[in-house]
């Protein structure tokens, strides 16, 4: 009888590619995959360790699975990503639950693992950050049928002073052009209508392959998927974003006018401690040229408050910037003193109470933007991917300028049965901060 594998995935959508990995490789070895967590003879927590909050998160959901050892039918857990990356030593030490850890390194090894452990071995199993998958590797989709990440890249080589994420995922390494091509024409003959493009920075894809920036010609193959209908770009660099990209987004409709730039300041000396690149004119100029080649586009981006050395001007520039450039999609977040990162060791560390003061203020300046920008979408007709349905009997779903999870919702009522999946137009009615409410068109 095959057993039964339940898997937890945290964190981010890099993060959930991984748990797509390994459940494929379980499920290709034999393992019933089961999203019932009493159910599971084997439970997995695959884990995020970024910020603070992340680490506390993966902390919790590993002690709260632990219980169905005692419970339920679980002969094994283990751990697996990032805090297992980070912090393998400790987690064998301290937790007497988990049977086996696993870093980033490691998760095409989550078969072998598991044997192990249920032979009675209790298994730590991380090197170095130096994994990278293939499109030959089997893969089962945990988002919807219609929507997929696809990671072109791993690993970081920017080495902001705030982020831990090079020493746990190692330095930038691109795939293959062609492997990508493969594993996205495999994900459109499912029925994925919607890539989502991730990677620590999308912008830097190919650099380290092919001497140059390659991500334009990365675009140029995914949108001949004749059954692709959108091609969205998360987390670029905005350093890198360059003209050929931005013309490119202009001509070709199947690249979702959108992007996420996380610019995470505004202020020059808070970037110049933060080890980033370019400057707040040089981010508001860049702006602009998108903007004037792309007038309809959707900018999303997020901010750090409360960075080492960040005075009162320092925020309120930040402010005045966000005012200013009008972005679309905010997300404001504290800054977290990781351990391991030269930003830990600065001085003028600010106090927690001004870094939660401080992003509120930065929020409520978003949401009024927001607002007003929801506002003028009265009136307009938007392509609407439709997701589900609630009990009060809407459907939603996202338009171009909405991303999966972060992003609103559009919603509207129909008579007529829609499933998730399919595209509809509906013409907006009301607006909420992040949501809008429409009709049928």
């Amino acid at each position: 009888m095959a057993l039964k594998t339940g898997l937890v995935s945290l964190g981010c959508p890099k993060n959930l590619v991984d748990s797509e990995i390994m459940l494929g490789l379980l499920q290709a070895s034999g393992f019933e995959i089961t999203n019932r967590e009493q159910d599971a003879e084997v439970l997995i927590v695959n884990t995020c360790s970024f910020i603070q909050d992340a680490k506390e998160e993966a902390i919790k959901t590993i002690l709260e699975l632990a219980q169905y050892k005692k419970e339920g039918r679980c002969r094994a857990l283990l751990v697996t990503g990032c805090l297992a990356q980070r912090y393998p030593q400790e987690m064998m030490a301290e937790m007497p639950e988990v049977d086996a850890v696993l870093g980033t390194g490691s998760i095409s090894e989550i078969t072998g693992v598991i044997h192990r452990v249920l032979n009675g071995e209790r298994v730590s199993l991380v090197g170095a950050p130096g994994y990278l998958h293939t499109a030959g590797l089997p893969k089962l989709q945990a988002t919807p049928s219609y929507s997929a990440y696809l990671k072109i890249a791993e690993g970081c080589d920017n080495r902001c002073t705030y982020c831990i994420i090079p020493h746990l995922r190692g330095p930038y390494r691109s795939r293959e052009t062609g492997d990508i091509l493969a594993e996205a024409a495999a994900m459109a003959s499912r029925g994925v209508k919607e890539l989502n493009l991730v990677a620590q920075d999308t912008t830097r894809y190919g650099m380290d392959l092919y001497g140059k920036p390659y991500l334009t010609t990365l675009l140029r193959g995914l949108s001949r998927l004749e059954d692709v209908v959108w091609i969205r770009l998360l987390y670029t660099y905005p350093t890198l974003i360059n003209e050929e990209l931005i013309q490119y987004m202009a001509e070709e409709k199947r690249i979702c006018r959108y992007l996420d730039i996380p610019l995470q300041h505004a202020s020059a000396s808070v970037l110049r401690r933060m080890n980033r690149r370019g400057s707040g004119e040089e981010s508001a100029r860049l702006i602009e040229e998108i903007r004037a080649a792309i007038p309809d586009i959707t900018l999303r981006t997020s901010f750090i408050v409360g960075f080492p050395g960040e005075t009162e001007e320092d925020f309120e520039e930040l402010l005045g910037f966000i005012a200013g450039v009008q972005f679309d999609h905010v997300g404001i977040f504290t800054y977290s003193r990781e351990e391991g990162t030269p930003g830990a060791e600065l001085p003028d560390q600010v106090p927690e109470e001004v870094k939660l003061e401080r992003k509120n203020r930065a929020m409520a300046l978003q949401q009024k933007i927001s607002r007003e920008k929801n506002r003028r979408k009265l009136g307009q007709v938007l392509a609407v991917l439709v997701e589900g349905r609630n009990p009060k009997g809407y459907y939603h779903g996202r338009s171009e300028g909405d991303a999966p999870d972060v992003d609103g919702r559009v919603y509207f009522k129909s008579k007529a049965s829609i499933n998730p999946g399919e595209f509809v137009n509906v013409r907006v009615t009301s607006a909420r901060t992040y949501d809008l409410i429409g009709e049928l068109v």
